[in-house]
């Protein structure tokens, strides 16, 4: 019988295993891991593979040696023709069914963070149970600076994760969290040095695959539920908000002037 989540020929995610735990890399250096359509539907399927398994104790996700991802491909969008909103609204489903799939896992999941994690990427590593960063590394949400709101049904999470207060700054603003803040805010688990981030998550992993595997999922169903319990129905509009937002003026312009790397002019309109 094939193993398909390690017989696949993955194009943009490489996956290996060493006994209980699986590492899952984003492979798209073309792009810095931009995560464009074909990125987010591997990694989705690669977490729905990893769900249920039960000789994975623990999914390590991690990025590139010095940076972890881009975010969203903005210029892949920008390539694409205007679809109608009923394409629109099913193909903004990618990025919820991509942080679902990975808040889903039964095993205990660890981001190892090095250099700049930015937007889905962001939303990405809030779905983990644990985050571990490299003292250069840093966070970023972008969108609303950009003209959209921020979605991909992240806002639960990273309220649970950090407060109402820290949430409405990082989110609002767009500017970057260093792992130094990202530590005090409680989004980061363990600060390391440079290039030592994946490291630090095998020795977590390692912890975690040394523990009663039943009780772990146990608590991390129990947990996660507990901070979840009105997630949805505080946030299931939020891919209708994006419909809103990304048919504006100040939409387009904040993304083409992302790309023309100058300061936007927005009018609220």
């Amino acid at each position: 019988m094939t193993d398909r989540l390690f017989e696949e020929a993955w194009r943009h995610v490489r996956v290996t295993r060493d006994g209980p735990v699986v590492e899952v890399q984003l492979h798209r250096p073309q792009a810095r891991n931009a995560l464009d359509n074909a990125h987010m539907e591997e990694l989705t399927e690669v977490a729905r593979l990893l769900r249920l398994r039960a000789d994975v104790l623990a999914v390590i996700l991690k990025g590139a040696d010095t940076y972890f991802s881009a975010g969203a491909d903005l210029k892949a969008a920008g390539e694409r023709a205007r679809p109608t909103l009923m394409q629109t609204r099913e193909a903004i489903m990618r990025g919820p069914d991509l942080c679902k799939a990975w808040e889903e896992i039964e095993a205990v999941t660890i981001a190892a963070i090095e250099g700049y994690c930015i937007g889905g990427a962001c939303a990405l590593v809030v779905a983990c149970d644990f985050r571990i960063m490299g003292k250069s590394a840093y966070v970023r949400l972008p969108e609303v600076p950009l003209g959209m709101n921020m979605s991909w049904r992240t806002l639960p999470r990273l309220v649970a994760l950090i407060g109402p207060s820290r949430a409405k700054q990082f989110v609002m603003f767009g500017e970057a969290a260093d792992a130094a803040r990202c530590a005090d805010w409680g989004m980061c688990d363990e600060l390391v040095d440079d290039g030592q981030a994946l490291t630090a998550a095998r020795a977590w992993a390692a912890k975690v695959a040394a523990l009663p595997p039943l009780p772990v999922r146990m608590t991390k169903e129990a947990v996660t539920a507990i901070a979840a319990a009105n997630a949805h129905a505080s946030i299931y509009m939020d891919r209708d908000q994006f419909l809103l937002a990304s048919r504006s003026s100040d939409y387009r312009e904040g993304v083409q002037a992302f790309l023309e790397k100058r300061k936007p002019q927005f009018k609220g309109d």
